[in-house]
């Protein structure tokens, strides 16, 4: 080969002589072909690839742009070099003898090579990435071969006259333009026809540099440091890489892989039954045997996973399919990132050779000083081409998690909205939106380090190998302290989990009761029950702190067993090492090659157990994900369209269930509707009405028959649903605008004085599931809605129930009725209401799921059938009812807000949807707790008081930096001295941690000073227990300093939690008004554990990598001291980075969980209004909008993953440079050197990269938490209410008397706002019983928080007894009167302590107050009585007991002031009657205030006082009022009452 070379040039190619003396050279035959060659094979084996674009691209070129003409014109000139020089040759070799064969083929190569590239550049423009990437490593490849020829070429010059001035020339230009070819080909070349792309996405158009480094978003860095960046500052997504382009591949894969899992799940069943005996004695199995078969499967241990159903078919699911489908359509990114990550693992194993390399070469005299450059060199391009690898192979790895978690996500919404009911069953909505948060997360992470199960044990091997390399055996002793902390590390982890789960417990219960003490806020000031909840809450707060000081200091242990690690490994074997053989000696090169490989050794070992874990996680996930997914579809197939003539809808032998082998809860119904007729389904409660309306919209399991519809339906739920739009959106729900129509609608359903009293008419944003509207207004939105639709056939569910009396009737003239807007649809009604039955033209009877009759309503009554008892039964009770209605609707209903309590963990948005649907059942008109004072302002003021219309401010998020003064808050509450001697516990470990390396680095050197003498034993003992001595102590001073912060932050813990707990109990009822639970919640929640757990994390680990970033540079220092002048700038350039990163960074963080919320919200949203979003066939327009929502969040994570990665790349060129001129140095002060010290540093700087990284990590991280203290700080500072109890105390046993008097009193909610009570004067007598009624809005529930002082007088004053009540304190006021409000809220706890929290009152008088409640026998059923736990919100006790509950507080407290707030909710006659009379004779001898909603409940008090706008407009007894016209005989005449008698019931 050497032979046939060496003719082909003409001269020597290869001998070693030329390297072994100190100006070495390569030999001129081995530069002409070899160096030639490489970048040209390179070429054209890629090359070619490039030109495909030419060939078969139909697109049009892009235009010509100033960059690609620079290119084209140098490639000419290159290839004109490349002839002139083919020419020279040809022309000299006539002249002379035939030249050497390598002068004609190179030139030639050269030519043809450049043609190549002309043609490459031209294909580039049919891309819209027009470099190419190929040709940019050609270029670089092509001058690093080239540097060695020019300066070869550059000394020869220097030393005899050049022979050959032509050639030399010409190197030197074609050099030049190589040089100019590689510069242009950094820009990125943009035609001006992909400006637009570029605007929205740059990397589509960057260059290969500009990729490879993430060059192209460093203009987002800027713009986020400038300004916090918005959303619409974000990128767009590349269109591969849109949640659609992604799912649609997904989806694909998908349904072939489910296919073949269903065929094996048959399979499977098959087996099975089989297993079980033959077919007829499966099928006739009893319901007990097959319990007896679900026991003996749940015994097979075998068949453990998701197979233990009664007989299989519910429970089996299709499995295994999901991973297979996710690798088949992300196989590329998979691919590319194994590629990356091998090139990385390889690289990795170099510089520790290098190094080794590099110490022996400072050690030996001998050596040639360009060795030492090349070292250097060497170093810095591993380190680059190192980082450069890892950065993509992140990039890559976090594209794949985002990309799966869409995927996910999307299928997840789909399969949502195709579920049919069993699955639906199977999984709360809770749960469903826990896949999409959790499940498809922990994917996500899983994403990230998937190839580490491969990666790990190839560098963990790799690393054994080398290692043994260098020391043998002793490796063995290091590998096996590795080994042995990894069980004691499990430990560990395994004690400190179950303290974690121990604390959920505690923490869910605390955020429970803190849900629970603000939504009945009101409730707890009214009755002065705030201290016996703040002790509840503190009790839980104690616990949980103690848990987690132990957890603290178990964590600090582990930190402690952690920091050991790596210093015990070398301590083991080196010690080992020396002590196995005398003649083994520790040098420099063993020593540091080996500590820089265990440095390696310890990433994939650390890796390892976690991404093991999280395999297991993941694994529970594709189990669920992979059974919801699989699950059944909805079958519609009994739904038929067949057009009938004469028939809208047709039911035949139809037979219903809500779930397949359950009962049918429609039999055999037999109906047929005509086009245009008004039907009315009329039957008990559970008669099947509402499963009729489900059957119809193909909501139900079908069993026999089938249902045929013709035309499209619109539907009315029972129960509202609103989504969180604006008001105008939730009608017009996604069809056009036709403004006419649209006015139309909202007048016929009663929608335009609603309009008014909201802050922005329609174009007022409605909160979740409609939380700022009234049960009747949602009602009435849910139908405008549905007749905007403009439908053939109407579904209504019972849309009356909510809404008043007068409403009702209103709605059925101008919508339903004959004469309504519908009157030519087909409508389909449910009702109770029988006021409306006369003129409907068809009424079908139900009866336990069957029709019993249908006909008119003369009909009807004629036959005396199951209708007429049921009018007679609901007649009397209608009239009743119909007076109780008059204002009940649109009342205000108490502030009750049912705001989600959060629980802790990644997944509050979840949980709050999750939570709120269980709540959402909880009260019919719940009326939420923002909109209740805007109500009774907006009565007063439609719309002049702009300041008052924002109820709920917007949170404030705050942008820019974290002001410094927040850490000195938290440091102060940790205790400053803590704070000090924890900063001193660190700084001295690290003290210890230079000192053990430079003890090691002297005792390496001991093998040049004994180098020929045997080393003396003394010396060698001396050198080993120093060593040790020195990393224990190491290790002690870092335990110190934990478990000191562990204390400390315990201590700032409990600080901030009772600063903000006791203050949020003091602050006056209008900061409720205006301040969402969730917020506060959120404070409770989130924030407090950001300050228990994550912020003492973060400090500490930014302080150890302050500390280790600062020792490192330090030994670098004392080694090249040099280096110094180098860390200036460098510590510059990094700082900038930091301070531009960090900005962008913190935003996007932010903006990932603020648009991560609404894809959440939207599903929860989506899946509680399932039935109306499928009865309307709006799935497809839903998945368009949790297509739109999914992407707008994914570009802001794929934002952070980018900017993360610009980071990385930076800090590694940075940390690549610190390597590079620590190595440089040591070069140049070789005589002056040991081995050890440059061992020491040059080790010390490869790990300084990782540490520089951490840093900038840690600090965001930092900044980020340190938030948490600031938002708790800004809610100890909100201002509190009247002190509790003040130096002046009310006499004993007041108010004895109980007469109150109001002089001139005035009123106002906020101070921006006007007045709610005008100047009320009027005096009430000792036992007198008034009753306080006007129209909503009058200030009658003013009048009562009044009295409790809830609102504070803006003049005039109230006196009860002859005492001012704003002299005393509010609890010495509030614990002496007693109210019974309006909404019975009860709390989680014994029933007991809902009555009595504060255990003031013996057993007997608790019974006693049960028994004249009338809950005596009820309570001495329940399971533990007394000590019955209520759920939360008292969800296990009815409205009428809850109510009673309340009444019984009322007696046991006994004062002589009651006043009765009185319940407009839904509670039955008999309720109410037993209420009143247990009133009338308990409370005889005391002040009753009855603030009434419905008029026939104080027609028997002593006096009615009539308010109207605030002001008193009547005050007298009721028989008097009755007889002179006025407001209040008005509002009788509305009720149907005509004199006082009529009304007792």
């Amino acid at each position: 080969m050497s032979a046939a070379l060496d003719e082909f040039c003409g001269s020597v190619f290869w001998n070693a002589s030329y390297l072994n003396r100190s100006d070495a050279d390569l030999p001129v035959c081995f530069q002409q072909t070899v160096l030639v060659w490489i970048p040209l094979v390179f070429l054209w084996i890629l090359g070619p690839w490039q030109i495909l674009p030419m060939c078969k691209s139909r697109d049009k070129k892009s235009s010509v742009t100033k960059l690609y003409i620079i290119k084209q014109v140098l490639t000419t000139l290159l290839m004109l070099t490349a002839v002139a020089e083919l020419v020279l040759t040809v022309v000299e070799g006539a002249e002379q003898d035939p030249l050497p064969a390598v002068q004609y083929t190179n030139p030639s190569l050269y030519i043809a090579t450049w043609l190549l590239v002309l043609l490459i550049h031209d294909a580039r423009r049919f891309c819209l990435r027009r470099d190419s990437g190929i040709l940019f490593c050609f270029w670089t490849l092509s001058l690093l071969c080239g540097v060695l020829t020019f300066q070869s070429l550059l000394r020869r010059a220097l030393q005899v006259p050049i022979s050959d001035v032509p050639r030399f020339v010409l190197f030197f230009i074609s050099y030049g333009l190589q040089l100019l070819l590689f510069l242009v080909s950094g820009f990125s070349d943009i035609a001006p026809e992909t400006k637009e792309i570029k605007k929205k996405n740059p990397e589509v158009t960057a260059s290969f540099l500009s990729s490879i480094t993430f060059e192209w978003y460093s203009s987002m860095v800027f713009k986020g440091y400038r300004k916090p960046l918005e959303i619409e500052d974000v990128w767009e997504l590349k269109a591969k890489d849109k949640t659609q382009s992604i799912y649609a591949v997904f989806e694909k894969n998908m349904k072939t892989a489910v296919r073949k899992a269903q065929a094996e799940l048959e399979k499977r069943k098959r087996k099975k039954r089989r297993r079980e005996g033959d077919l007829d004695h499966v099928n006739n199995i009893s319901k007990a045997q097959s319990q007896d078969i679900l026991v003996l499967e749940e015994k097979q241990p075998k068949k453990k996973k998701g197979d233990k159903g009664d007989s299989g078919s519910q429970k089996d699911y299709p499995r295994g399919w999901l991973i297979k489908t996710l690798c088949k359509t992300f196989w590329q990114n998979l691919l590319l990132s194994v590629l990356f990550k091998v090139v990385h693992d390889v690289i990795v194993f170099v510089s520790p050779q290098l190094l080794k390399l590099l110490i022996a070469f400072v050690s030996d005299e001998e050596s040639f000083t360009w060795q030492g450059y090349m070292y250097a060199i060497l170093l810095f391009l591993s380190a680059l081409i190192q980082s450069l690898c890892l950065q993509q192979y992140f990039s890559l790895c976090f594209q794949l998690g985002i990309q799966v978690r869409a995927s996910l996500i999307a299928a997840i919404y789909k399969k949502s909205l195709t579920m049919s009911g069993a699955t639906r069953k199977e999984s709360t909505v809770g749960e469903t939106v826990n896949l999409m948060s959790a499940d498809a997360q922990r994917f996500m992470d899983m994403a990230n380090f998937v190839h580490q199960l491969w990666s790990s044990p190839l560098q963990i091997i790799l690393s054994i190998v080398f290692l043994w390399g260098e020391l043998g055996p002793s490796v063995l002793a290091g590998l096996a302290v590795m080994v042995l902390l990894i069980p004691i590390n499990a430990f560990l982890v395994a004690k400190s989990k179950t303290i974690q789960v121990r604390n959920m417990k505690n923490k869910d219960e605390r955020m429970k009761i803190m849900s629970e003490i603000l939504n009945g806020i009101k409730i707890l000031k009214l009755f002065a029950w705030e201290p016996s909840f703040e002790k509840r809450v503190n009790e839980i707060r104690a616990r949980e702190l103690k848990n987690l000081l132990n957890f603290s200091y178990l964590q600090s242990v582990s930190v402690f067993v952690f920091t050991c690690a790596p210093f015990l490994v070398s301590l083991a074997s080196f010690a080992v090492y020396v002590l196995v053989d005398e003649n083994n000696i520790l040098d420099a090169e063993k020593a540091f090659t080996a500590i820089s490989l265990f440095n390696v050794l310890r990433f994939p070992m650390a890796m390892l157990p976690m991404v093991l874990s999280s395999l297991v996680q993941t694994n529970v996930s594709t189990v669920r994900l992979e059974r919801y997914l699989g699950g059944e579809d909805l079958d519609t197939s009994a739904i038929h369209h067949s057009p009938i003539e004469g028939s809208a809808v047709r039911f035949s032998e139809a037979t219903f269930a809500w779930e397949q082998d359950g009962d049918a809860a429609i039999r055999d119904v037999n109906l047929d509707i005509t086009p245009g007729s008004l039907v009315a389904v009329v039957g008990a409660v559970g008669s099947g009405k509402s499963s009729l309306v489900s059957a119809m919209l193909g909501e139900m399991e079908h069993i026999k028959g089938h249902i045929n519809i013709q035309g499209s339906l619109a539907y009315v739920p029972q129960q509202a649903w609103i989504q969180n739009a604006t008001l105008k959106d939730n009608i017009l729900f996604g069809s056009e605008l036709d403004e006419t129509r649209y006015q139309q609608v909202i007048k016929a359903c009663a929608l335009l004085p609603d309009l008014e009293l909201l802050p922005a008419g329609d174009q007022t944003e409605i909160g979740e599931k409609g939380i700022n509207l009234s049960g009747g207004q949602k009602q009435r939105v849910s139908l405008a809605r549905a007749v905007y639709s403009n439908a053939d056939i109407y579904v209504l569910d019972d849309p009356l129930s909510a809404v008043d009396a007068h409403v009702g009737k209103y709605l059925f003239k101008h919508v339903l009725g004959p004469k309504g807007l519908l009157k030519n649809k087909t409508r389909i009604l449910v009702t109770h209401s029988i006021s409306f039955l006369p003129q409907v033209d068809n009424i079908v009877v139900m009866v336990a799921g069957a029709v019993t009759e249908q006909g008119s309503y003369g009909t009807l009554l004629a036959n005396r059938g199951a209708f007429a008892q049921f009018l007679n039964l609901y007649g009397r009770q209608e009239k009743d009812a119909s007076e109780k209605n008059t204002t009940a609707g649109d009342e205000e209903q108490g502030d009750e807000d049912t705001e989600p309590s959060v629980e802790e963990g990644p997944d509050d948005v979840v949980t709050m949807t999750l939570k709120r649907e269980a709540s959402i059942h909880r009260r019919v008109f719940n009326h939420s707790k923002t909109s209740t004072n805007s109500w009774k302002k907006a009565q007063k003021e439609p719309l002049k008081n702009v300041k008052g219309q924002k109820l709920i401010e917007k949170e404030a998020v705050e942008t820019g930096k974290v002001k410094f003064s927040m850490y000195l808050r938290y440091l102060r509450a940790v205790g400053l001295w803590y704070s000090f001697w924890v900063a001193m516990g660190y700084v001295g470990q690290y003290v210890a941690f230079v000192g053990t390396n430079l003890w090691l680095s002297a005792w390496t050197d001991d093998a040049q000073r004994y180098l020929n003498e045997t080393y003396p034993l003394e010396q060698r003992d001396l050198r080993i227990g120093v060593f040790g001595a020195l990393g224990v102590s190491q290790a002690l001073f870092l335990l110190f300093a934990t478990i000191l912060s562990a204390y400390g932050a315990t201590r700032a813990s409990r600080v901030m939690h009772q600063q903000l707990l006791s203050n949020i109990l003091r602050v006056p009822m209008s900061f409720y008004d205006t301040t969402p639970t969730g917020r506060i919640v959120n404070r409770f929640a989130k924030d407090i554990f950001t300050i228990d757990e994550t912020i003492p994390m973060s400090f500490r680990s930014w302080l150890s990598c302050l500390m280790g970033i600062i020792s490192t540079l330090l030994m670098i220092t004392l080694a090249t001291p040099f280096f110094a002048l180098i860390i200036i700038p460098l510590g510059i350039f990094y700082y900038f980075v930091l301070r531009f990163y960090v900005s962008t960074s913190r935003q996007l963080r932010r903006l990932d969980s603020v648009t991560r919320s609404p894809i959440y919200s939207h599903f929860g949203e989506t899946v509680s209004g399932l039935s109306v979003i499928r009865a309307y066939g709006h799935q497809a327009r839903f998945l368009k909008q949790n297509e739109i929502t999914m992407d707008i969040n994914q570009k802001s994570v794929y934002s952070w993953i980018i900017s993360n990665r610009w980071l990385a790349i930076r800090l590694e060129f940075v940390g690549s440079l610190v390597v590079f001129f620590s190595a440089l140095l040591a070069v140049i002060s070789k005589g002056t050197l040991e081995g050890g010290i440059v061992g020491l540093s040059v080790s010390s700087a490869l790990n300084v990269t990782q540490t520089l990284n951490w840093l900038v990590r840690t600090s965001s991280e930092l900044e980020t938490n340190i938030v948490a203290v600031e938002r708790v700080h800004e809610y100890t500072k909100v201002k509190n209410e009247a002190p509790w109890v003040t130096e002046k105390r009310p006499p004993r046993g007041w108010p004895s008397k109980g007469e109150i008097r109001f002089v001139d009193y005035k009123v106002r909610y906020r101070p921006e706002l006007e007045l709610v009570l005008q100047g009320i004067t009027c005096n009430i007598g000792s036992t007198e019983k008034v009753g306080v009624v006007g129209r909503t809005g009058a200030g009658k529930s003013s009048l009562t928080n009044c009295l409790f002082r809830v609102l504070e007088a803006a003049g005039g004053m109230i006196l009860i007894d002859e005492v001012d009540i704003t002299t005393i304190g509010l609890h010495d006021l509030r614990r002496n009167l007693t109210i019974i409000p309006q909404d019975p809220v009860l709390f989680t706890g014994t029933l007991r302590m809902n009555l009595d929290p504060f255990d003031q009152y013996t057993d007997e008088e608790v019974w006693k107050a049960l028994e004249l409640a009338h809950l005596k026998t009820f309570v001495q059923d329940l399971p533990g009585r007394l000590l019955y736990v209520v759920s939360e919100g008292g969800e296990n006790l009815s409205v009428g007991q809850r109510q009673l509950v309340c009444l019984a507080r009322a007696l046991l407290r006994k004062a002589k002031i009651l006043i009765l707030d009185e319940a407009t909710a839904a509670v039955d006659l008999e309720t109410d009657h037993l209420i009143q009379t247990t009133i009338r004779s308990e409370f005889a001898d005391c002040t009753v205030l009855t603030i009434a909603h419905r008029l026939h409940t104080i027609m028997d008090s002593d006096r009615v006082m009539v308010l109207q706008a605030g002001r008193i407009v009547e005050f007298d007894s009721p028989e008097e009022l009755l007889r002179k016209p006025g407001v209040f005989s008005m509002m009788a005449k509305d009720a149907g009452i005509t004199n006082t008698e009529t009304t007792t019931l």
